[in-house]
């Protein structure tokens, strides 16, 4: 990642110098909880403050936004981010995928399929419910439901002893308690934002959710266009001697 965040980089210096055009940074994450700015219709555009949840291979993060460059992090994974949990759990399985990566295999693997019964040796019955981390606890923890699936799958002989029912009946309960993990986070920032006086995270007002289309949820070049927009029409520009940050907090981007 180091190496392919220098050379764009370079790359864009350079180009920005040669054509004397400005040169202008962008965060990758906050370019991830702008998007929804954009692709949002008016009636359903969010406004500061809002909370986002953006949820990656490398990421798991809960924010409150306040403004385009104000964020507060309500709750991060100090162990593996769900994006990776739900990768090596596929490769546990050992899922056949496609370019769209393990963890999209996983959740494909997980929908209903034809003909299925809904009694006998291959339902959901066969695995009990996973636990959800730390309930009740505003921080995200992925390394102990890793583990609960890997110690299953060894007390059952492992992968090739496993059928396919069992293999499904596994991935439907990791997906559930991860992203049951997921809405138990939220739920807690919401009360939390209520308790802090933000109006609109009131229980008695109805909540709406927003997202971009799946297209705009990966890395993309609209996400970067747009989060340096708004510095771009103020005439905020970076130095063409700016240095990429591997690693940048993006509570740091107001300070």
């Amino acid at each position: 990642m180091t190496g392919c965040l220098g050379v764009g980089a370079s790359a864009a210096k350079n180009i920005a110098a040669a054509l004397n055009k400005p040169l202008v940074g962008v965060h990758h994450m906050q370019a991830h909880a702008l998007t929804a700015l954009l692709t949002s219709p008016p009636a359903d555009l969010p406004s500061f403050p809002f909370l986002t949840l953006l949820v990656s291979g490398g990421h798991t993060l809960l924010l409150l936004a306040t403004s385009l460059t104000s964020f507060r992090i309500l709750a991060t994974t100090p162990d593996e981010s769900i994006g990776r949990v739900f990768d090596k759990v596929s490769r546990m399985l050992t899922l056949p995928w496609s370019s769209l990566g393990p963890g999209a295999a996983l959740e494909e693997f997980c929908l209903p399929v034809a003909d299925e019964p809904t009694h006998g040796p291959d339902t959901d019955e066969l695995v009990p419910p996973l636990p959800i981390a730390m309930p009740g606890t505003l921080a995200f923890s992925f390394s102990g439901l890793h583990s609960s699936v890997e110690r299953f799958m060894t007390s059952h002989g492992g992968s090739e002893a496993l059928d396919v029912g069992t293999k499904r009946a596994l991935a439907r309960a990791f997906q559930r308690a991860a992203v049951g993990q997921l809405e138990d986070k939220v739920a807690l920032a919401l009360k939390w934002c209520a308790r802090k006086g933000f109006d609109n995270a009131s229980p008695d007002l109805p909540m709406s959710l927003v997202f971009p289309p799946p297209s705009l949820c990966t890395d993309n070049a609209v996400m970067i266009g747009w989060a340096s927009m708004h510095r771009f029409l103020a005439g905020d520009f970076d130095e063409y001697s700016i240095a990429t940050r591997p690693k940048w907090s993006i509570e740091e981007l107001s300070s």
